[in-house]
């Protein structure tokens, strides 16, 4: 799929092919230093390599009831997007979302885009009805543009994450069902 930004540039969502490993792998390590909205830390995430990133990618290509994109601005990868469904038979219906989109790229559609996608993707799964996620309560701009999906929030985990400067943040539990 292909958009355009506020800033006239181009923005391509699509699935990476194992020859994105790098751009991806270069994507989440520079997310892991610029917010803490992720639950990788950056010390954890130095821990991936090309090998292990492109095994990621993979298993993503392997597995089709998983669903991972990214968001490309002139080649550069600025954005991804993972849905993985439930493991267990009795929740098969479910799968648990992740966005991240580097901070020079937010408030540009990107996020609203990636879940567009996504939910367009659950309505043509064959199992999936619901998609459902933990957010940090102070990601306030997540937050809104959840709702603003109609994702619903039904509760909250108190000091469900602890920074790495030793600061608890709630944790958001929220969820929408796509199709009945």
């Amino acid at each position: 799929m292909q958009h355009f930004l506020p800033n006239g540039k181009k923005l391509v969502i699509r699935a990476p092919e194992v020859s994105d490993a790098q751009a991806c792998l270069d994507c989440f390590l520079q997310l892991t230093q610029e917010t803490d909205f992720l639950l990788y830390t950056h010390e954890e995430a130095k821990r991936f390599d090309l090998a292990a990133e492109e095994a990621f990618i993979r298993s993503y290509k392997e597995h089709p009831d998983n669903l991972f994109l990214i968001a490309e601005v002139d080649g550069a990868v600025v954005g991804t997007l993972s849905l993985n469904q439930a493991r267990f038979q009795k929740q098969k219906h479910m799968a648990l979302l992740g966005i991240a989109v580097l901070h020079k790229y937010w408030n540009m559609g990107i996020g609203r885009r990636l879940l567009t996608a996504a939910i367009r993707w659950v309505e043509e799964h064959r199992h999936i009805t619901t998609i459902h996620f933990e957010v940090l309560a102070t990601n306030e701009r997540a937050i809104q543009l959840y709702r603003n999906f109609n994702f619903i929030e039904h509760g909250r985990i108190p000091q469900g994450l602890q920074q790495t400067n030793g600061n608890w943040v709630d944790l958001v539990v929220m969820s929408k069902r796509i199709k009945h």
